[in-house]
């Protein structure tokens, strides 16, 4: 077999188990992944890259170390769902930064946090003022979570008016010029009535890119030619 077939061959396998291996470790983003899943997830990826260019090495025995490593991530991720204590370990814990609008300058040291990076991540939440400040807090996977005090927070409809009705997650009933048939009916609702609705704007499914239906009852549509200019 021609070098450049085998390459071929190594790639589209490599690619293809790494396709399995990410729907089996699950769906966090990159943000959300743990310093050990990061670490996995590059080497895993610096393996997979040599073993498809180097004819050389024994593409078995790189599948069995991928598989190696793509197997601890899910063996610590199970026993961290058991163990609080274990979980803390491999994780580790959030760091208060901000209390009662003090800094507390001995937890940024210990995450190496400087002043800066700190007033910098409260600017993009576009808070400007620590003294605002009710709890500042370091996740685990490195993002600030800023909850402001009572006077500083943003005015809400249960302020004035209590709690409000309760919305429905909006039904999608027409994608890509096609009824959703299942969408449809497990919502109570029926093609004819849809049909209908699109109807009286003189248009038929297939001008829809993709129409849903809101908690009110209201059907909104989307269409193929309303494309705006870019």
């Amino acid at each position: 077999m021609p070098n450049w077939v085998e390459i071929i061959v190594r790639a589209v396998c490599i690619i293809i188990g790494l396709f399995f291996i990410t729907k089996l470790l699950g769906k966090k983003q990159l943000s959300k992944l743990s310093f050990f899943e990061y670490i996995v997830g590059i080497t895993v990826g610096d393996i997979a890259g040599t073993i498809t260019m180097d004819i050389e090495l024994n593409i078995l025995n790189g599948v069995v170390s991928i598989l190696i490593w793509t197997l601890f991530p899910l063996v610590i991720s199970y026993i961290s769902l058991k163990s609080k204590k274990f979980r803390d370990i491999v994780e580790g814990k959030a760091t208060t930064f901000i209390k009662d609008g003090k800094i507390l300058e001995e937890n940024l040291k210990y995450e190496k946090y400087s002043t800066d990076e700190l007033l910098e991540q409260l600017r993009k939440k576009d808070i400007f003022q620590v003294s605002d400040v009710e709890f500042a807090i370091l996740e685990t996977n490195g993002e600030l979570s800023v909850l402001l005090k009572k006077e500083k927070q943003p005015t809400r409809w249960e302020d004035f008016f209590g709690e409000g009705a309760k919305l429905k997650t909006p039904l999608t009933v027409i994608m890509d010029g096609n009824y959703l048939e299942n969408s449809i009916y497990d919502g109570g609702y029926t093609i004819d009535w849809i049909r209908s609705k699109l109807q009286e704007k003189k248009r038929s499914v297939k001008d829809v890119f993709l129409a849903q239906i809101d908690s009110n009852g209201n059907l909104y549509a989307d269409y193929y030619d309303d494309k705006m200019k870019k």
